[in-house]
Order: C-alpha cells, then structure tokens, then sequence
C-alpha cells in the first residue's frame, strides 16, 4: 500500500536551472530559433540609433517578439509581455533567461514608430527568400486580393469636412466647444484632409443618397433621426486616424478599415507581396503598383512570372494592357459592364468601324478621357440615320449612333478568351482555394483583424509582421514534413538493403547449397 504524498512548495535561494535542456527538441520556437537569421538587422539598423545614451532594444528581439505576437494572435503589446514571460520556450527564442526582466510594453511601440517600412520589407524579403530556397515557391502563377482591415479608430469620431473658407471659423468653435465641456481632443488631421474637396454634384449626390438610406434602413433604430446620416470619406474624416477611410462590404457594417493587398503564390500558399493602401478606391487603381514591385522581387531571386490571376474588382482595360506590356498573363474577370460593343453592331478592325444591323458604317472619331477610363468615339453619319426604319429602336430621338467604348477592347477579348479556356477555368478553382484561405488564417489566427497603429505606414509594418509569421509557419511546417519523408526514406532503404544482404548471404550459405543439391 502506497502513503499519500503532499507537496509543499518553498523558494529556493540557488537553483540549478537551464532553459535550454527544458525546452524540448521538437518545440515549434527553437526550431524557429534554429531556422531564423536575423543578425542583418544590426548592420541595417544601426544608422536609427545614436553613439551614445542608454541602450534600447536589441532590434533582433524587437522583431522576435513582434512575430510572437502574430504567431501567439495577440493583437497589444501590454499583454504579448505579459504572455513572452510566462513561455519558457519564448524566452528561449528571445535569448533571454527566466530571471531577465523582459522590455517595458511602450518600448515595443517606440521601436515600431523609429524603423521605417523598408526594414520590414527587407525582413519580409529575407523570410520569402527561404521559403524559395525550400522549395515552397514556384513564382510562376500568383493570385492576388484585398480585405478591409478595421483601423484603429471609431466611428464615432467621425467629424464633417467644411468649406476651406469656413475651416478656421469651424475650428475655432470646436476649441470653444471642447474647453467648455473640458475635454482634451487632439486632430492629427492635416487642413487639407479637413477641408471639403467634392463637387456640388458629389454632393448633390451624398444628398440623395443619406435620403435614400434613411428609407432603405428604418427599422434601424434612430435612423429615423436628424442627426443620422449615410457617411463618405467625400464629407467626414476621423480626427484620430486621418489616414483611415470608410468602407463597407456587402452584408456589414461601414467601418473605418484600411486595405490590405495580398499576393500568394499557388504552389504551396506562401506570401509573396503585401501592402497597405487607402480602403476609398478600388482594387484595380493598385494592380498596377502591386505587380511592379513583386515582379521586381521574383526577379531579384530568379523568378519570372508568367499568370496573374484576380477577382473581378481588378479588371480594367489599362490593367489588361499593362500586364500584356510586361509579358504576364492575365486571368481576371470583367467586370459586368463591359459588353463587347452594342449588340447587333459588327466590328471591323481593318477599317476600325463598327456596322450597323442596316450596314451602315459607324466610324471612328476620337479617344477622350471619361471618368479616368480612356475610350473611342464612333459616330455615324445624320443622313445614314435619318430614314433608317430602326431608328426609334436604334437611336430615339437622337441625330446619329453613338458608341463609346473602351480603347482597350482586344485586351478585353484576349484576357476573357483565356478565361474561359479550359486552362482559364482551372485556374479560377486555384485562385478561389489559394488567396482567400491566407486572408481568413490571417485575420482568424494571426492577429490581422484590426491595426493597434495610427496611420498607413505603421499599418503597414504590422500587415508585413503579419505575412512573415504566416510564412515562417508555412516554411517550418514544409521542412519539417520533408525531413520525416527523407528520414522515413532512409529508414525503408536501410531495411531494404538489410533483407538484400540477408538473402545473399542465405543463398551463398554452404547449408542452403546441400539442401538444394540433395
């Protein structure tokens, strides 16, 4: 029979510990430690720092616990120290013993403020250049998209943009208002984010449209309200994030995001590009502006690219264009309104006229600029038109046919020709099961659903943390599994050749020849 046993805990005046024999050889973070270079960053930092005063941060722990932080989905820097204490195995990989006092919370975010976006890029860079070394990257086909991600700022701070002559008497009054109600409000909004830049006619429009909406959503409650109004980025502004926009996708809330822009590759889901933008445009105006800068970093590591593939919210005609331009094909989409040419109008592009369902010629007259889309002009002639027997249904009460269409309309027809080859179709299934999954594992599990920044560029920085860890993930997980297979690989040889000698050495074995010969 066994006694009960009672443990008592008291505090040791020496101890007798190593971190490094309590952390396991199979722990996902000495791995880590073991895989992860990042010396570069003193050579790279250095010219941030001074020659003299008190020591800051290590800049090697500072992107150490930053990546903790997505790794752990831990979205403040109060609590990633909080949590990095209490993890053996962290502390480890931060090269710090259980009796060393971590960096002070405030020390983190002072640090993500000093190094500017290019040495996150470059840390992003080294990560992706690894994943290429082992193999998780073909670079030949990449899938791009976007996903608001909410800022760091409410709605409710919401302020309205006034006429630039009406600014100063606006501001003065808020001063009034705010030190009447004793209350300390900081605009880090320039002038010019504060001042009102739509047309009367954007405003006419915003009008019709806050009417609009107070029908369209009354069972809202106190929507009904004088005070409630539909929200653009054309007529408010937030005082606490100026770089902030209003957006809003289908089913949800409008809220304060910021964009951001993602490209993976589709061998193995690794990240390739990432960028925070404006969330007040469209994904097309940043296509252009993405594929430069991930082309130029395939290229940099020997990589040509060859598909693109995207959503609908990337087609243009200037994208279609741009991307035949520098040899990439492109597997997007068009959007819903474009329609080819006027139904039942021929195009001929020897003489580049269309004809009409009478045969009459609508020719070519000039390119103009509408709405940023370039397009051509095609008119006929009034005397064609005059005693057409289809003209009420062709023109109405109109002198001639006009049609206008985008300048871009072969680059158009070659880009949904590869669509809807059989090609086309496969790839759509691989964009579909490739960048949307990243975005939900992003904003899901590593800390990606909202900024804890102020302003684009810090947003930035904290979407290229993001992407790192994802790739870091992505690459222990690959070697890992690779190392099993060669191990599992090695092991089935070695028992094969071992069964080989022991048949050879049975069959040249003196008792098995007299068994065979008798």
């Amino acid at each position: 029979m066994l006694m009960q046993g009672k443990k008592n805990y008291q505090e040791k005046l020496f101890t007798d510990f190593k971190l490094s024999e309590r952390v396991s050889k199979t722990n996902f973070y000495r791995r880590l430690k073991q895989a992860l270079n990042l010396d570069f960053l003193y050579s790279l930092t250095q010219k941030f720092y001074g020659s003299s005063g008190q020591k800051s941060i290590d800049p090697v722990v500072f992107f150490k616990m930053c990546l903790v932080g997505y790794l752990e989905n831990i979205t403040t820097d109060r609590r990633l120290i909080e949590h990095c204490s209490m993890r053996l195995d962290i502390l480890y990989f931060l090269n710090y013993d259980i009796d060393e006092p971590l960096p002070w919370h405030s020390t983190i975010s002072r640090t993500r403020q000093l190094f500017p976006e290019d040495v996150f890029e470059e840390v992003f860079t080294r990560v992706l250049r690894l994943c290429i070394e082992g193999g998780l990257v073909s670079g030949h086909t990449q899938a791009i998209d976007s996903a608001p991600v909410k800022a760091n700022a409410s709605m409710d701070s919401l302020e309205i943009k006034v006429p630039a002559d009406e600014l100063n008497e606006h501001l003065s009054k808020i001063r009034v208002q705010s030190s009447r109600d004793r209350k300390a409000k900081t605009n880090k909004a320039p002038k010019s984010q504060q001042q009102i830049s739509a047309s009367k006619k954007e405003l006419q429009d915003i009008k019709s449209r806050n009417k609009k909406w107070r029908k369209d959503q009354d069972m809202r409650p106190g929507v009904r309200n004088k005070a409630s109004r539909y929200t653009s980025n054309k007529t408010h502004y937030s005082p606490t994030d100026p770089d902030a926009r209003i957006s809003v996708k289908p089913g949800k809330a409008r809220k304060l995001n910021y964009l951001c822009n993602l490209s993976v590759d589709t061998n193995a889901h690794v990240i390739t590009d990432v960028q925070a933008y404006h969330a007040d445009k469209k994904d097309s105006q940043y296509l252009q502006d993405t594929t430069t800068r991930l082309n130029r970093r395939l290229r940099q590591e020997g990589i040509i690219l060859e598909n693109l593939l995207a959503d609908t919210g990337y087609s243009s005609g200037e994208n279609y264009a741009y991307l035949e331009n520098k040899a990439i094909k492109s597997y997007i989409p068009p959007h819903g309104t474009y329609k080819g040419g006027p139904e039942g109008f021929k195009y001929v592009k020897a003489g580049n006229y269309w004809l009409c369902p009478q045969g009459k010629k609508v020719t070519f007259r000039k390119q103009k600029l509408e709405k940023g889309t370039l397009k051509d002009n095609y008119f006929t002639k009034r005397s064609d038109c005059k005693d057409c027997p289809i003209k009420d249904q062709c023109i109405g009460k109109s002198h001639e046919k006009r049609i206008n269409i985008t300048a871009y309309r072969e680059e158009y027809e070659r880009n949904i020709t590869r669509i809807n080859s059989r090609q086309g179709r496969h790839l759509k299934g691989k964009r579909q099961s490739t960048v949307e999954p990243v975005f939900g594992t992003l904003k899901e599990f590593m800390g990606l659903r909202k900024v804890n920044t102020i302003g684009v560029k810090q947003a930035n920085k904290c979407m290229h943390l993001a992407a790192i860890a994802y790739n870091l993930k992505k690459y222990l997980k690959y070697i890992t599994q690779k190392t099993k297979s060669r191990a599992n690989s090695l092991a089935s040889r070695q028992a094969l050749e071992n069964h080989f000698k022991q048949a050879i050495n049975l069959l040249l074995s003196p008792r098995y020849f007299l068994i065979t010969v008798r």
